[in-house]
């Protein structure tokens, strides 16, 4: 497993990754064409883009990959008083299997030791809420239709 930068060649799985997020609202709308859910995912994908950049200027947009494979994303902000975990999503083989929870303990850990809480937004029906839970993420208030969670720093044991 390794992170490397965003590059513009990996555009169409980025968007592959973000409709596969869409499966199962998508389903609600059985009556839509093929045509129409490519052209809302087209329009979500382009504003939630739009939106990470525009928000989080100086962000760290990586793709995770297995053996050179691109599986999934994990954009992160490393600025500021506290740090942020902006996205992090595999595709749906991916998930589940302890990759996410690899990824983010070994940035939570670098987090530590440089004394940054870390902050994020989740809804609060999205299975990765247990896992954020899990690595000590407290939820602080709730934000519309998402949760904001705040890990406070971990003091880190010698040795």
């Amino acid at each position: 497993m390794s992170l490397r930068p965003v590059t513009p060649a990996d555009r169409d799985f980025l968007f592959q990754l973000y409709a596969s997020t869409r499966a199962d609202e998508l389903a609600l709308v059985p009556h839509w064409t093929d045509d129409q859910r490519h052209d809302f995912l087209t329009q979500q994908f382009a504003a939630q883009d739009h939106a990470y950049h525009a928000q989080r200027p100086g962000a760290d947009y990586l793709i995770i990959t297995l053996d050179d494979s691109p599986v999934g994303r994990f954009y992160r902000h490393e600025q500021g008083p506290e740090w942020r975990v902006m996205d992090i999503t595999l595709l749906p083989q991916h998930r589940g299997g302890g990759l996410g929870g690899h990824i983010l303990s070994h940035w939570l850990e670098e987090a530590d030791r440089q004394g940054v809480p870390v902050t994020l937004h989740v809804e609060p029906f999205n299975p990765a809420l247990r896992l954020y839970t899990r690595l000590g993420f407290l939820p602080v208030e709730e934000r519309g239709v998402y949760w904001f969670m705040r890990r406070p720093v971990h003091t880190l044991l010698p040795g």
